[in-house]
């Protein structure tokens, strides 16, 4: 899934927070990802190859 996101879109992982939610929103893009939580609102950042490896699927823009 190479740049098929892009920032303020809304994302689901893989697994869930601990929350049990896995939808999450872009929040930084560029080396480290940082997404945002939509339950909670806690904020996880993490490596580009980390996020693509954990990445489901991209779910849109948070604006539509």
């Amino acid at each position: 899934m190479k740049n098929s996101f892009k920032l303020n879109d809304i994302v689901e992982m893989k697994k869930p927070h601990a929350c049990q939610s896995n939808r999450w929103q872009i929040v930084r893009d560029g080396a480290d990802i940082k997404i945002k939580c939509l339950n909670c609102n806690r904020e996880v950042m993490m490596d580009r190859l980390e996020f693509d490896k954990k990445l489901k699927k991209v779910l849109g823009d948070s604006n539509e």
